[in-house]
């Protein structure tokens, strides 16, 4: 079991906190930063949400203007040199912050990380991470519970779910459990509307992102043994439907619902190199592919980014490398 003690004691111990988390950020990683700063806010602490990427546009709903910024060089460094504390929600490995990776490595601040992913980079020794819970919002809901002196309030309640709906897919992944939904429920009470939520994220989508969607279902293609299907997105596809890298999120899934489909692939062409998306069903270890190319996540959900190579050369490398998983 997590310290949440010692959490608490960190976070009422010191006070500038810079929070942050991986790049191209997911409903789970704003969900958390922003509940966070609702926990840091009951504390009456100083804090700025820096994130390398834009936030998606589906999940702006959860704060106010400006309330999260995209890391300037410009304008930002003065932050780690004047704050006291870093929070990495969502991330264990300090590379997945890119731009912002050389700062936090100076930082002579004290880090906190709080995450579920698997083989963390040991940037700190004040980790607070559970690979058995769903999400890192499970995580922090758990946290909230533990200590007396914090309170769930709509903003905070609605952040944690919207970062518990998305890991879990909806409800529907293996770590969903009775408990879960029994912590959930409490969510509800304060005023959180599922259908409200829901219809934010995933039923306002921009006409950019289905036209890339169906670019990206023309691309999708079966490996020989027909237990692998993979689909391409090159920035050609970018420019043509006017979309943005996060409208990819999501688009795996179409590949992972194919019949006699066990590991789905995302081959996404950035303007300086690779990124690849894992997903399998069952018991196959996709995050062990992901390792062999420098990445990492969980056991059926894993990704990694590569630069400066070109995707026709990666692309079969991966392939052969999956087939071998099987």
């Amino acid at each position: 079991m997590l310290n949440y003690t010692k959490l608490f004691e960190l976070l009422n111990s010191h006070s500038k906190f810079i929070i942050t988390c991986h790049v191209n950020p997911d409903g789970d990683a704003i969900g958390s930063e922003i509940a966070i700063a609702g926990i840091l806010k009951q504390l009456k602490k100083e804090f700025i949400i820096l994130n390398t990427s834009d936030t998606p546009y589906n999940l702006e709903f959860l704060y106010s203007k400006n309330l999260v910024q995209k890391f300037d060089e410009n304008k930002h460094v003065k932050y780690f040199e004047n704050f006291d504390a870093a929070i990495f929600l969502d991330l264990n490995d300090l590379r997945r912050t890119v731009r912002m990776e050389k700062y936090f490595r100076d930082f002579n601040g004290t880090k906190i990380c709080i995450d579920h992913h698997l083989e963390p980079e040991d940037f700190t020794k004040h980790k607070f991470i559970d690979r058995h819970k769903s999400s890192t919002g499970e995580i922090i809901l758990d946290f909230v519970n533990s200590q007396s002196e914090l309170k769930l309030n709509k903003n905070i309640a609605q952040a944690l779910y919207t970062a518990i709906l998305t890991d879990t897919g909806s409800f529907r992944f293996p770590k969903t459990t009775p408990e879960l939904h029994k912590k959930v429920a409490v969510l509800l009470e304060h005023n959180v509307k599922p259908f409200d939520v829901y219809d934010k994220i995933y039923g306002q989508d921009h006409l950019s992102r289905n036209k890339l969607l169906g670019e990206a279902l023309s691309s999708l293609e079966l490996s020989g043994s027909g237990k692998i299907s993979y689909m391409v997105i090159k920035q050609k596809h970018l420019k043509k439907t006017r979309a943005v890298e996060s409208d990819v999120d999501g688009f795996i899934n179409f590949g992972l619902a194919i019949a006699g489909v066990k590991i789905a692939l995302l081959f996404f062409e950035l303007k300086d190199g690779v990124k690849i998306s894992f997903r399998s069903k069952g018991n196959i270890p996709v995050n062990k592919v992901a390792q062999q190319f420098g990445g990492g996540g969980h056991k059926n959900a894993a990704g990694v980014r590569l630069f400066d190579v070109k995707l026709a050369i990666v692309l079969p490398k991966v392939l052969i490398a999956t087939e071998k998983i099987l």
